[in-house]
């Protein structure tokens, strides 16, 4: 039970780090401190985003222990890592693209104060490039 306890908290560890890493990506993304954006502002648009996008990583993220378990967990604990920094880089990518593609400026949509649409389609584009990722790493 204890080497268990200690990879429950290895991977928390590498899981928060990842969550982080996607927080600060999303946040290079958007205009202003995204934080600032959702507690301050209380936008809720930002707000929308920002959790389809720790529920996306975190799919990736478990999709990577989950499937990888088994073999170990320093490769376990590697997958995670490494498809975990894919996920945030692959929405990173969807959310340039969508910001091409559709009018105006998508940071400056999805961080207004009120409810924008634009930030429920970006919510959408992260957990579908969240189910693409999983896909990859699913047997």
């Amino acid at each position: 039970m204890l080497a268990s306890i200690g990879y429950a908290v290895a991977y928390t560890g590498v899981g928060i780090v990842l969550l982080t890493l996607g927080f600060l990506a999303l946040d290079l993304l958007t205009p202003g401190h995204l934080g600032r954006h959702i507690h301050e502002q209380r936008s809720i648009s930002a707000g929308v985003v920002l959790a389809a996008g720790f529920l996306a990583q975190g799919l990736v993220i478990f999709a990577a222990i989950w499937t990888n378990a088994t073999s170990g967990f320093g490769e376990a604990l590697l997958y995670t890592v490494v498809f975990g920094v894919l996920g945030v880089l692959l929405q990173a990518v969807a959310f340039v693209v969508l910001d091409l593609v559709t009018p105006g400026k998508l940071g400056n949509h999805v961080t207004e104060v009120g409810f924008h649409p634009a930030s429920l389609v970006l919510a959408a584009v992260q957990l579908a490039v969240a189910g693409i990722v999983v896909a990859s790493i699913w047997p």
